[in-house]
């Protein structure tokens, strides 16, 4: 079965894993754990980058 190609570049920050979520350790009240959801800043969370050649420098 043929792999699709991505219409975008992959991120070569987070390598298009664009959100991570990290537990901090702590506990709420109810037992559920206390986590951050963070996101990549280089892409912004969306896991591609968008290519030099589209970059619009300028006015």
């Amino acid at each position: 079965m043929p792999q699709r190609t991505p219409t975008a570049p992959v991120c070569r920050d987070c390598d298009g894993f664009a959100t991570a979520t990290i537990t901090t350790g702590a506990r709420h009240v109810d037992g559920s754990r206390a986590t951050l959801r963070v996101t990549c800043p280089t892409c912004q969370g969306t896991g591609h980058t968008t290519p030099a050649a589209r970059v619009r420098v300028g006015k």
